[in-house]
């Protein structure tokens, strides 16, 4: 309806020679309803151009805009707002495309197939994931959703550092409980995890158990002097574990990348040396920097320590520049907001290469922490983690779909509070709950029903004439803009308030009136309509990855 009434505009534009003086036109939907479907403040953009008053100009537009057979009428409101009221049949229209359109409703081909990819989660194999990943989990995932309902083509993408000071902490924690060392003895390491998870994980090395991530196979050798052995062994132990419970949370990855891989492959020292003869490198104090002064950063940044060895922002370049050589046109990492201080100098090190990848690229979403409540009072600490709530925490508490909606329901660089006792409360204060029941109670009443659904194409969509059907088309037809503007904002959010707004207006709908009437005719028409909100909530869902119960 938009580009419908976007074209209307145009033609009235160009019919007073004002076509040119358009750079864009701007339809917004009025929040009070009674100002009408859509507004546009076009009339003021053009009175500079046009030197004209634009009320004037609104007026003028109004009598050139085409007939159409949904709009019922046009108003002039303020300095020069034009409002749009829609016809009845332009509302109902909705119901006859989510028909047609099916699973397919709300997506478009705006990203014409284009490659991008989502890095998120690239936890650490150092222990269980935290709420913290979980929440990069659910924004990353439904992110990639997103992309890819708006045409891109997304890859998934999970990165992590096998090597480094918490690889060496790891190593002899599980080295000590190997030996029978436990926290709180005094060989325990200083900087050790402390825990249960790395007494199984010790346990399985030294009973020679096999573990399978990433496709590799890794058979501990039971020898507790043997570091290197126990390194591998608890790393790929660790990620299977992680492995586990993204399974458990519906993430699924195209592409796992090792930082060892860079190192092992020179990709680290090829993209050192390609900075080098940049000319953006100097050496100072017997260490290497990078001049991301050139690039915006507030001082410029050591590469090469002192002592040997790289920063490690270092790697991060030379992934990156993996990344952009594997052609994704886009790529945007999810992380925790510890990482901002990352993001100018990992760009300052890809504009320093010259190679042409574009200023802001990588795109960040970052998010913030998150606070588990029970009873209401915080929760801090997993005996299995030893010092942090997991994931597994919660999925086990509360299960997945709610998990994954409260998770990635509020903004993501918001702080997120995670009420354990609210995502369990089968209420319509709990919102996962809320919207589920809209989907399950349109089952039931379909199911009352007994009907062929495939009839409903036909049904007579005129007779649908209240105030809570009108709303409950409106509501519909917004889907497909919501999910074009929630992929450019790059807010899944939005996803989950829509959903919570549509099932209130379903459940007002239900609350007041009767679905399966005498008249046939309007209880197919109703059907019909009901059976397409019941579509547009299963989009909805799938787009957070949440499921869509038929009973509850």
């Amino acid at each position: 309806m938009k580009a419908h009434l976007t074209e209307l505009l145009q033609v009235a534009a160009n019919s007073l020679d004002a076509g040119a003086a358009i750079s864009a036109i701007q339809l917004e939907r009025p929040k009070n309803t009674q100002h009408g479907d859509f507004s546009t403040n076009l009339a003021m953009t053009l009175a500079k151009p046009l030197r004209q008053n634009p009320r004037a100009i609104a007026e003028s537009l109004i009598k050139a805009l085409p007939a159409s057979e949904y709009v019922e009428k046009v108003e002039i409101a303020g300095a020069g707002f034009i409002n749009f009221y829609l016809s009845p049949s332009a509302k109902q229209a909705v119901v006859r495309e989510i028909q047609r359109q099916g699973e397919k409703y709300g997506t478009n081909d705006s990203g014409q197939s284009r490659k991008v990819q989502v890095e998120f989660v690239s936890a650490n194999p150092t222990g269980p994931l935290h709420v913290g990943h979980g929440r990069g989990a659910a924004v990353g995932d439904c992110l990639a959703r997103l992309l890819a309902a708006n045409g891109w083509a997304v890859t998934r993408e999970f990165y992590y550092n096998d090597a480094g000071a918490q690889i060496d902490n790891l190593t002899v924690s599980v080295q000590a409980r190997c030996k029978g060392i436990a926290p709180g003895d005094a060989a325990w390491p200083e900087n050790g995890y402390r825990g249960d998870y790395i007494a199984d994980v010790a346990a399985a090395y030294m009973a020679r158990e096999t573990v399978i991530a990433d496709d590799q196979a890794v058979t501990g050798k039971g020898d507790a002097e043997d570091a290197e052995a126990i390194r591998q062994f608890a790393v790929a132990y660790l990620r299977h574990e992680q492995d586990l419970d993204l399974k458990a949370f519906k993430i699924n990855f195209d592409v796992f990348s090792l930082e060892s891989a860079l190192y092992r492959e020179g990709k680290v020292e090829s993209t050192v040396e390609s900075l080098i003869r940049s000319g953006h490198t100097y050496e100072q104090d017997e260490a290497l920097w990078l001049r991301t002064t050139d690039f915006g950063d507030d001082k410029d940044r050591v590469m090469r320590k002192r002592e040997g060895g790289y920063t490690y922002f270092v790697p991060d370049v030379a992934y990156h520049l993996d990344k952009w050589q594997r052609g994704f046109e886009r790529v945007i990492n999810e992380q925790g907001a510890d990482h901002h201080s990352t993001i100018t100098r990992v760009r300052a090190g890809l504009q320093a290469l010259n190679v042409g990848i574009p200023q802001g690229w990588p795109e960040y979403v970052l998010h913030q922490m998150v606070t588990v409540l029970r009873g209401g009072e915080e929760v801090k600490i997993s005996k299995r983690a030893g010092s942090y709530v997991t994931l597994r925490d919660l999925i086990e508490e509360v299960g997945c779909d709610a998990t994954r909606y409260f998770l990635a329901a509020r903004r993501a660089d918001s702080q997120l509070v995670f009420d354990i006792d609210l995502a369990r409360a089968q209420s319509n204060d709990n919102p996962v709950y809320y919207i589920q029941y809209a989907h399950a109670r349109i089952c039931s009443v379909l199911s009352e029903w007994g009907g062929d659904v495939a009839s409903l194409a036909q049904a007579d969509l005129s007779l649908l004439e209240t105030e809570h059907e009108a709303i409950l088309m409106q509501r519909l037809g917004e889907f497909p803009e919501l999910v074009a503007n929630a992929a450019q904002e790059l807010a899944p959010h939005m996803v989950a308030t829509y959903l919570k707004d549509l099932a209130g207006d379903l459940h007002s709908y239900y609350n007041a009136h009767k679905f399966l009437v005498e008249d046939a005719d309007v209880t197919t028409a109703r059907m019909a309509l009901i059976s397409a909100t019941r579509q547009v909530l299963r989009n909805g869902l799938e787009l957070l990855g949440v499921s869509a119960p038929e009973k509850m």
